[in-house]
């Protein structure tokens, strides 16, 4: 099913792990950016990791299909969070999480063969607002939980 998923949305591979196509841009501007993006992202067994990085802009992400996906996100204070975007609200899943501008963020698949999600950003996304972190960096600025978020780290 996740082949099939892959080519009938057209995902291509993600910079920060997974696959992903953008389904949305804003006609409306806000300076130079549209108003707002929409992508959908999946993490497959083959490509559990979407790599800690953050973003200028808050992103909401919504569950589609598949298998939960945790998140890891790092305040800029350096508190570590963890929350599961899942079908089962009953098992304390959220159907959609709000990350906020400027916090790190890592999501992984931990078991299955996909999971599903859609994002939108406000103001648009763009490439140059998003910060892939480095091991030596984010070791020195969060040394605290470097142990927790280090296999999440793009190497």
């Amino acid at each position: 099913m996740k082949q099939a998923l892959i080519e009938s949305l057209g995902l291509e591979e993600h910079i920060e792990g997974g696959y992903f196509i953008r389904t949305y841009q804003s006609p409306m501007q806000s300076g130079i950016r549209p108003l707002m993006t929409s992508i959908f992202y999946m993490l497959t067994s083959e490509k559990p990791i979407g790599h800690l990085h953050k973003n200028k802009s808050d992103i909401m992400h919504y569950f589609h299909l598949g298998s939960p996906i945790l998140y890891l996100t790092i305040s800029p204070e350096g508190q570590l969070e963890t929350f599961t975007l899942g079908p089962d609200i009953l098992q304390g899943h959220s159907l959609q999480l709000l990350v906020k501008g400027g916090y790190w963020k890592a999501s992984i698949l931990q078991q299955g063969e996909f999971g599903l999600l859609s994002e939108a950003v406000a103001p648009g996304f763009d490439y140059s607002d998003m910060t892939i972190a480095k091991p030596d960096e984010l070791q020195m600025q969060f040394p605290h939980i470097w142990d927790q978020v280090a296999p999440y780290v793009a190497k």
